[in-house]
């Protein structure tokens, strides 16, 4: 049996008793969700730590994830209140709509700035999310500046920092927060599936396994035409992935699949987007 997916750095218990103190001056939360796995990528811990701020959700990475099921979480989410905006940093998806989201939240906030004196004050908002989300490669591209460290790995960002936008909006970039323990162990495979936990860490052979179980079941179409593999009743994991080696012609000496180097291969492809769009959840 494959043990649960954990990963839980010191600086991340120190980022969250911080945030309980810098957040009682800010105006309004953006929460930043992988919309290729929107319910695995929602820290339950957020809720607690951002009671009674406006919210505004964005799922990142929208043009990776699977276009039905992002509408489809869309509206879920913005049935539970939310403002929920789709969109991708590389492409710019989604961005026009996110400074006037952001004034809507904060026009009562706005309006007792206005009735004190002070029209001109800025709205400072703060971006949470979990680790890889996005939240750097956001920050830069909704600012139109690059002080926001982002690289495509988990816990790049490991200090707090206030980066200001135009229209009188200043944003906090923060560490990815995950969560100490994940109940469904479902969640911990997702988020090592997307990146979201260091591949160092990892089973990366076991992980990709897990994975291509996963998809298979979930996009057997897209499976298919990729990897020219169908789904056999019964079979392991571990002997999906070597039959998708052998496919692939990742072979060791003698003709025995070179299931490791596949391994990363397969997930590369999938945080690439080369199989196709993918909603895990």
């Amino acid at each position: 049996m494959s043990a649960p997916v954990v990963w839980y750095p010191g600086h991340m218990a120190a980022a969250k008793r911080e945030l309980k103190t810098l957040l009682l001056p800010v105006d309004f939360v953006i929460e930043i969700l992988d919309a290729r796995i929107p319910l695995s990528s929602r820290n339950p811990d957020l809720k607690d730590i951002c009671a009674g701020k406006p919210r505004l959700t964005l799922l990142s990475k929208c043009s990776l994830a699977d276009p039905e099921k992002t509408a489809s979480f869309t509206a879920k989410l913005s049935g539970e209140g939310a403002e929920v905006i789709a969109v991708d940093s590389r492409e710019g998806t989604g961005y026009a709509r996110i400074a006037p989201a952001i004034k809507r939240l904060t026009a009562e906030k706005l309006k007792k700035y206005a009735e004190k004196g002070m029209p001109g004050r800025k709205i400072r908002g703060v971006v949470l999310g979990i680790t890889n989300v996005g939240k750097s490669t956001f920050i830069n591209r909704f600012t139109g500046k690059s002080k926001a460290k982002a690289e495509d790995r988990p816990g790049v960002t490991r200090s707090m920092q206030w980066i200001s936008a135009p229209g009188g909006i200043e944003l906090l970039d923060t560490p990815g927060l995950l969560w100490h323990k994940f109940e469904d162990p479902e969640v911990g495979e997702k988020l090592a599936f997307t990146g979201a936990i260091r591949d160092e860490i990892l089973d990366i052979t076991d992980i990709a396994a897990r994975f291509a179980a996963l998809v298979i079941k979930l996009y057997p179409d897209l499976t298919a035409a990729r990897y020219k593999v169908e789904a056999v009743e019964g079979e392991s994991a571990e002997a999906l992935l070597e039959r998708m080696a052998l496919k692939r012609g990742f072979l060791q000496r003698g003709g025995v699949p070179d299931t490791e180097r596949f391994a990363v291969c397969l997930l590369d492809e999938f945080r690439g987007g080369k199989i196709g769009r993918i909603t895990l959840d």
